[in-house]
């Protein structure tokens, strides 16, 4: 059997993850998202490819979502209420909890201030997340008869999960997006070594090796204390959940050993709302975390507080934190609109940007102006600097992952093609695994792992244990070797369990004094009517000496033997052609018996001789 592996969205490029995985039979929908870059229709993936009818629940066996993120969260409201799919969805508690508040703030921002086409409502978010199945970690549910999947950490944000799923001996990994480091609030990557078919892993920084975090967080720091220094005010562009949590506590931190008094804001309260819940959900966060938690909970940030709309032209330095990141839309883009035209300002973009953002715009180089959505232009005279606080892992990870795994074969989405190409080659070359890159609309196939389970007769054990010494003389000492090794026969009779028996019990087992195994193979030969068999084993004769210079040939009327290969022909039906022309149609069959390599090279031989008419 094979494991089809359909990209629907992050093939050769970063947005709207959905891999659609079908392991004998089942097939699995991985993460549900969109692009945040695209506002038409690529926006979300092209689900048409898997059922034209739009009967999904006959299609898609389960959804599972890897975490918050739009770009894996964002269309399932969409797939759920509009499309109709009402099949099993999985995901973590802290992403179940966490999912409708990202939905709800992302629909008010395009649709209540963008003025974009509502695609789902407010009744539809709340009624996608009444279907959602909570999955704890390394915890086994049984989809089905068949089908098992367990979640495994994989840092990045909170409740973010890799997903291992089986069926019948054929086993995947979709990572989605992970961390194999830890960082201030997360945890480091962790899951089983897994005998796996197939390895499904992101890719964002294929190409990109990062050094200590320390010398980073360190420029961050340094980066806004100067702009708030000298008056200014920095912008920071983050998603509410994640990366925010991450720099405010280097920054209250900071604040509290420098002793600043410049406001740290949060815009959002949806950001509150977040905290709130890492607070309920530290059993996800990383261990340094759970250790402080005991004493103080490192969420209550002493130097951070709300902020209000009117602050916007205040006078005086501070620093805000406002969604969404990417500058894409929302609270963050109309900020960066009133404080990129100053000089003493700073935008810090904490991670990555996808393309068509205006968040790319600017890290792509030092523009002086930039154009937003709806066509205006704004003057960008800010600093802009670039933090490298991105939650997903780098190649090494991703490398460490791929080896510790060991996986027969590995796809990778979620990343920019040129950069896949290179980390592909990386994967094939130095850990030789077969490695694919799969674009959108695109499908890989691999094999599937299948095992037996047997009895063994006492007669095949005993052989199995019978020493087979082999003695070899070096210049130095003698070397006694014991290879043993056994001839079996798999017979699988009906209705019984498989059993590997000794070759000398074969006949016993098919209830026969003598048999013989043979590989047979037929083909259609056309002859002229006029021909009898003894004509026909003549003509085949001569067809085969043409063909085959060393055969060793031995002709009876009706069978022919070439070397360990029999012949024999037998009448199939009568035609005639429109034309008057009458023939008769053949089929001549070879057996081959106690066949080696150089025989099978002969048969083939022979079988393309007898193909072409006599």
């Amino acid at each position: 059997m094979a494991i089809d592996c359909l990209v629907l969205g992050a093939g050769q490029e970063i947005g709207k993850s959905c891999v659609v995985v079908t392991i004998n039979n089942k097939k699995i929908m991985f993460d549900c998202g969109m692009h945040m870059g695209c506002d038409d229709h690529n926006r979300y993936p092209d689900f048409s490819i898997l059922s034209k009818s739009g009967d999904f629940d006959k299609t898609i066996s389960c959804v599972i979502i890897t975490h918050f993120h739009m770009d894996h969260v964002g269309a399932l409201p969409y797939f759920t209420e509009v499309c109709g799919y009402n099949g099993p969805v999985y995901m973590s508690y802290p992403t179940k909890a966490l999912s409708p508040l990202m939905l709800e703030d992302y629909r008010r921002i395009m649709v209540d201030r963008r003025g974009e086409e509502e695609l789902f409502t407010s009744a539809h978010i709340a009624s996608c997340m009444n279907k959602v199945i909570p999955l704890d970690l390394k915890q086994t549910i049984q989809v089905d008869e068949d089908l098992q999947i367990r979640a495994y950490y994989a840092g990045h944000v909170l409740g973010a999960v890799m997903v291992y799923a089986k069926v019948g001996d054929a086993a995947i990994v979709y990572t989605g997006d992970y961390n194999m480091t830890t960082d201030r609030h997360l945890g480091a990557a962790k899951i089983d070594r897994l005998q796996l078919d197939l390895l499904i892993s992101e890719s964002t920084y294929a190409t990109t090796t990062r050094g200590s975090k320390y010398p980073r967080e360190r420029e961050f720091l340094q980066a806004v204390h100067k702009c708030v220094a000298g008056g200014g005010k920095a912008l920071i562009p983050s998603f509410a959940l994640g990366r925010a949590q991450e720099l405010c506590m280097l920054l209250d931190d900071y604040w509290e050993r420098m002793n600043i008094k410049v406001p740290i804001y949060f815009s959002s309260g949806l950001t509150i709302q977040a905290n709130m819940y890492y607070k309920m959900l530290i059993s996800w966060t990383s261990q340094n975390v759970k250790e402080k938690h005991v004493t103080h909970n490192p969420f209550d940030f002493k130097n951070v507080k709300d902020f209000d709309r009117s602050l916007i032209h205040a006078p005086g330095p501070c620093v805000l934190f406002a969604t969404p990141g990417m500058l894409c839309a929302g609270f963050s883009l109309e900020v960066f609109k009133h404080w990129a035209p100053s000089p003493l300002n700073l935008v810090a973009l904490p991670g990555y940007s996808v393309a068509g953002t205006v968040g790319h715009k600017l890290m792509s180089g030092k523009p002086t102006t930039v154009d937003l959505y709806n066509g205006t232009k704004v003057d960008v005279r800010c600093k802009i600097h670039q933090v490298a606080f991105s939650p997903h892992t780098d190649a090494k990870g991703i490398m460490d992952l791929t080896k510790f795994l060991s996986p027969k074969n590995v796809v990778l989405v979620h990343g920019e093609k040129p950069s896949m190409m290179s980390l592909k080659d990386r994967i094939t070359s130095e850990l030789d695994i077969p490695c694919f890159v799969p674009a959108n609309g695109e499908t890989v196939s691999v094999a599937s792992t299948t095992f037996i389970k047997t009895n063994a007769s006492d007669m095949f054990l005993k052989s199995c244990s019978t020493p087979n010494f082999r003695f070899s003389n070096s210049s130095t000492q003698l070397r006694v070797t014991d290879d043993r090794t056994s001839d079996g026969v798999l017979v699988i009779e009906k209705s019984k369990k498989a059993k590997i028996v000794h070759q000398d019990e074969v006949s016993e087992v098919l209830h026969e004094k003598d048999h013989v195994v043979s590989l047979a193979y037929c083909c259609p030969v056309k002859v002229n009517e006029e021909s009898d068999e003894s004509g026909l084993i003549k003509q085949m004769s001569v067809k085969i000496s043409e063909t085959v210079s060393c055969a060793d040939i031995h002709e009876s009327e009706t069978c022919l033997q070439v070397g360990s290969f029999k012949g024999s022909l037998c009448l199939k039906e009568m035609c005639v052609h429109r034309r008057g022309m009458s023939s008769s149609s053949s089929e001549v069959k070879f057996l081959c018996c106690n066949w080696s390599v150089a025989d099978l090279e002969l048969g083939w031989k022979i079988i393309n001789a007898m193909k072409q008419n006599l």
